[in-house]
């Protein structure tokens, strides 16, 4: 086996953990969901997280320190990246289903379509509407198919509003700026991850009122993985999967995570799966892929 053939081999082996752990995490959250509170569980699983990766960051011998001027996109990358990227979802599964938050919030992509406009100038083309129209597609085959009780329920149209606003917020982020952070990669989501889930704790302690004391070996599981896995390894994962494969290959990839956290919500936790939610994802992620591939 060549050199090259070797790397490629080991990148697709990285990218394959991230997205697993990554797709793994939706039932998850479902499940720890019924034990804590949202933010406080997310909150509190990204901080543990953030230390994490700032310790394997100072010990691969990155500096940790950030300059004056990049602390403002910083915390503006923190509210959005990961405060609305990661809290708002968590909040939205109170009362949607995997396979309607993780479709909802994996339209990023179109979003980033829409927004170029406004922002950088960008008219979408005849590639970029064919994938709005798809993207938007399966979205309204997935919400006009709810049942009219679920669908007038004031929860589950938050909810829904939820993962929608964290996919644009996203978007926006992904748009506002095009270049990575000046920092080393794992630095920069040490303080991503930490910044934006500091808010998650200090809400979840003056609201929920969270119990870590009624936590069943199931929620403590739960917990462990979410921190130790989808928050921690699967960052160190991904950016090690970077370094041998190239980051279009990388993100199409990303496209299996909601398959997986959808099917694994569907054989774990018994949520529907049937003809309806397989057209949408088809028109969803089709939309979703001819955008990244456009962008």
């Amino acid at each position: 086996m060549t050199a090259p053939s070797r790397s490629r081999r080991v990148g697709f082996l990285w990218l394959l953990a991230t997205i697993v752990g990554w797709g793994l995490n939706w039932p998850i959250i479902k499940v720890l969901l019924r034990e804590l509170p949202p933010l406080f569980a997310r909150g509190s699983a990204g901080l543990a997280a953030a230390l994490a990766i700032a310790a394997i960051a100072a010990a691969s011998g990155q500096k940790l320190a950030v300059p004056a001027a990049l602390v403002p996109r910083l915390l503006a990358a923190s509210a959005l990246n990961v405060f609305a990227w990661m809290g708002l979802p968590t909040l939205a599964l109170l009362w949607l289903s995997v396979a309607q938050a993780a479709l909802l919030v994996y339209t990023m992509p179109i979003w980033a379509l829409l927004l170029a406009w406004p922002m950088l100038g960008k008219r979408p083309d005849a590639l970029d509407t064919v994938a709005l129209v798809l993207g938007v597609s399966g979205v309204v085959v997935l919400l006009a198919g709810q049942a009219g009780e679920q669908a007038a329920s004031a929860h589950w149209q938050l909810g829904a509003v939820l993962a929608l606003v964290a996919a644009a917020a996203f978007a926006a982020g992904t748009v506002a700026w095009r270049n990575p952070m000046p920092l080393p990669p794992l630095v920069s989501v040490a303080w991503q991850v930490g910044l934006g889930c500091l808010p998650m704790v200090v809400i979840g302690l003056a609201f929920e009122e969270p119990d870590l004391r009624a936590l069943s070996a199931r929620g403590w599981a739960a917990l462990i993985y979410m921190t130790a896995v989808p928050m921690a390894l699967c960052y160190v994962a991904w950016f090690a999967a970077l370094r041998h494969v190239p980051a279009t290959t990388a993100s199409m990839a990303t496209l299996l995570i909601p398959i997986i956290g959808i099917g694994s919500a569907s054989l774990a936790l018994g949520e529907p799966l049937g003809v309806r939610e397989f057209v949408a994802l088809v028109l969803t992620l089709a939309g979703v892929a001819l955008a990244l591939r456009r962008s």
